[in-house]
């Protein structure tokens, strides 16, 4: 048996012009059948339907798009694939069933999602032949600009024109510091996202309004920029951990960076919550199998997507009453990486 014998020719995709073969019928028949026309017998309807079926026939979403101006896909573009934006796609996807449209996810992957305007290079590709609407999800941009319909979630800037989704980030991190004060603990890190983003800067707001109604002034020395990544939250963790005078709780401003802090703490030969008590920020599937589990603030991230879709399926449908603003309540979710100091 040969090589070129066992290598398999990619399957050819199959055409309207086979399903029409297939069921003794014209062409024409079978494009009101899957247009959903009149003038087809049921009997011969149902035959053509079955071929569709057994083929797999699916029409190009280009071709539908130029018959009808309407693809009746929904985009949800992303910089990259991470937990935040994974768990707003299952709200995405719970929001879509029963409307009749479906979702395309995108990602332009890798640096390209990293770079200030990579939302509108990917609705310029998708926008008009692909999908009808968009979700943006933590843009980089305040304008989109024309073309399909479009919400964001998290912005980098915050709520502005655009229709916008996104978690009260503000009083989240003052519960966070709170539930650390609560504890006793008066010496509190904390450890930032990004500058760029609005979300970081409302998270940091918190942690120092919630010290200021305690009375104690922030020390410098106690925080720093995690960059909501474990990866780059390792350094600043470890610096923060091995000061003279060390924090005996540290307020991280996501859960990757809280996890990384962590491990840090672990290598230092720390124990959590005895030695040190750990706060994170989004409260990802991860956050719950640490060890200890870690205590966390909620943000609603599958209904950031579910909402997300609502807004824009009303914006589609033209609807004057569509909100521009939909802001979602966090909580507090109290794990065992949070304790009493030592006295």
């Amino acid at each position: 048996m040969t090589l070129e014998s066992t290598t398999r020719a990619p399957r050819r995709r199959v055409t309207i012009t086979d399903v029409a073969e297939a069921a003794g019928v014209s062409v024409a028949t079978v494009s009101k059948v899957v247009n959903q026309r009149y003038g087809v017998a049921v009997e011969t309807s149902e035959r053509v339907q079955a071929v569709i079926d057994r083929l797999g026939y699916e029409s190009s979403l280009v071709a539908r798009s130029l018959r009808s101006h309407r693809t009746h896909v929904l985009g949800v573009l992303v910089a990259e694939f991470e937990p935040f934006s994974t768990e707003v796609l299952k709200g995405t996807s719970e929001a879509i069933c029963g409307t009749g449209y479906e979702l395309l996810a995108y990602s332009g992957g890798g640096r390209a999602g990293q770079q200030p305007g990579w939302e509108r290079r990917y609705l310029s590709r998708l926008s008009g032949t692909l999908i009808d609407g968009a979700i943006l999800v933590t843009p980089t941009l305040v304008d989109a600009g024309d073309g399909v319909p479009v919400v964001a979630i998290d912005p980098h800037a915050g709520p502005t024109h655009m229709p916008t989704v996104d978690s009260d980030n503000l009083a989240g991190a003052v519960a966070a510091t709170e539930h650390l004060l609560a504890l006793g603990h008066r010496r509190i890190g904390f450890l930032g996202g990004r500058e760029d983003l609005e979300s970081s800067r409302l998270r940091e707001e918190g942690y120092r309004l919630a010290l200021a109604a305690a009375g104690i002034p922030v020390d410098p020395a106690l925080v720093r920029i995690g960059g909501y990544r474990k990866d780059s939250a390792t350094r600043p963790a470890h610096e923060l951990l091995t000061l003279d005078e060390p924090p005996t709780a540290v307020f991280a401003a996501n859960d990757l960076s809280a996890i990384g802090t962590l491990e840090v703490a672990r290598g230092l030969g720390l124990r959590v919550p005895e030695d040190l008590s750990l706060v994170g920020f989004d409260n990802i599937p991860e956050s719950a199998l640490t060890d200890p589990p870690l205590t966390t603030v909620h943000q609603p991230m599958q209904r950031l997507g579910f909402e997300a879709v609502q807004m824009l399926l009303q914006l589609l449908e033209g609807r004057a009453d569509t909100p521009t603003h939909v802001r979602l309540d966090t909580s507090l979710v109290e794990r065992r990486s949070t304790g009493r100091p030592r006295a």
